[in-house]
Parts: C-alpha cells; sequence; structure tokens
C-alpha cells in the first residue's frame, strides 16, 4: 500500500515539474493541446498499475512454543532490601523497579550474576521471566529477573525476601529455565 502511495507522489511530482501548464486545470476544463511526452507518462502509469502483483508482507518470526527452553544450573541464595546487602539505594532495583517494603517476597522478583545477562554475553535480560527449581516448594516458581549482582559472582541468583520472611539458605544445583 506505501509503495502505491510513493508512485503516486512520484508521478505526480513529474508532471508537475514537467507540465505545469496542466495543474490548474480539472478533467473537463483540460486543454485540447496535449503533449505526447504527457500522454505516455499517464499510460505508462496506468500500465505499472494494472501490471503489478499484489505481494504478501514477509512474515517476521516469532518464538515457537516448541523452541528449546534456556536452562542453567545455578547457585542460589536469598537476599534483603537493604544497604548492607546492596547498593545505596536498596528500594530500587538494577533496572529501576520499585521494591515494596514492606513486602518484597510478594513480587517475586531475582537478581542475576553478571554473566547470565545479555549484556554481558548471557542469555536473560532484565524483566525475563525464569522458572527457579530445585531449591525448596515454598522458593520453587517462576520469577522475573530485575536486579543484578557484584562482578565477582557467576552463575548465582538471589531471591528477594523480606527479613520478616525468615528464609535464609544457600542452594546449589538449582535449575534456572528461561520461560
Amino acid at each position: 500500500m506505501l509503495r502505491y502511495k510513493i508512485d503516486g507522489i512520484f508521478f505526480l511530482f513529474i508532471s508537475l515539474v514537467s507540465f505545469p501548464h496542466l495543474a490548474s486545470y480539472s478533467k473537463e476544463e483540460k486543454p485540447q493541446h496535449t503533449n505526447h511526452l504527457f500522454e505516455s507518462l499517464i499510460n505508462r502509469a496506468t500500465s505499472l498499475k494494472l501490471t503489478r502483483k499484489h505481494t504478501p508482507k514477509k512474515l517476521e518470526k516469532t518464538k515457537s512454543f516448541t523452541e528449546e527452553k534456556t536452562i542453567t544450573h545455578v547457585t542460589a541464595s536469598v537476599y534483603y532490601p537493604e544497604e548492607a546487602q546492596t547498593d545505596s539505594t536498596p528500594l530500587i532495583t538494577a533496572d529501576g523497579s520499585q521494591i515494596n517494603e514492606t513486602h518484597p517476597k510478594k513480587h517475586k522478583w531475582i537478581a542475576v550474576s553478571r554473566n547470565l545477562l545479555t549484556r554481558w554475553g548471557g542469555h536473560i535480560d532484565y524483566g525475563d521471566k525464569v522458572h527457579v527449581s530445585g531449591i525448596s516448594k515454598r522458593l520453587d516458581g517462576v520469577y522475573i529477573v530485575r536486579d543484578t549482582m557484584k562482578k565477582r559472582l557467576r552463575n548465582r541468583i538471589d531471591i528477594l525476601v523480606g527479613p520478616d520472611d525468615k528464609v535464609m539458605g544457600h542452594w546449589s544445583g538449582v535449575k534456572l529455565t528461561k520461560l
């Protein structure tokens, strides 16, 4: 459709530049003296319009449900949104999200080590949903990636919880699946 509009505008421009004296006339008022070049342009434009075949737009590749999911084995721990365990702004994650101070566990957010993020060559990005399994029934589930860990840590995740949730621990062999 856009191609037809561009062709029409191009044809109009060429016509106005080549035949400015015809621009002020309607079809009924058109003078009898027509130029051979003008007629050939009109015939050419009409033939192009009639012979052009409609080509369907190329479909973008979309992710299919059968596509392989990326599974990574990591070490997991928990962290609280407090300055001793984060940076100077404990209630703001690396992607700029605000943490609910009274119930941080309800967010179901995690921090991942930098080597897992696409920015540093990994396969996970901020906002991606991941399934964590191999910790416990209470902590296994779907989480959203919102935060980053220190540079020195590799293949690690931290699950955001609050001090009142009474959850502590360090688990290895945890399965992280990007959804």
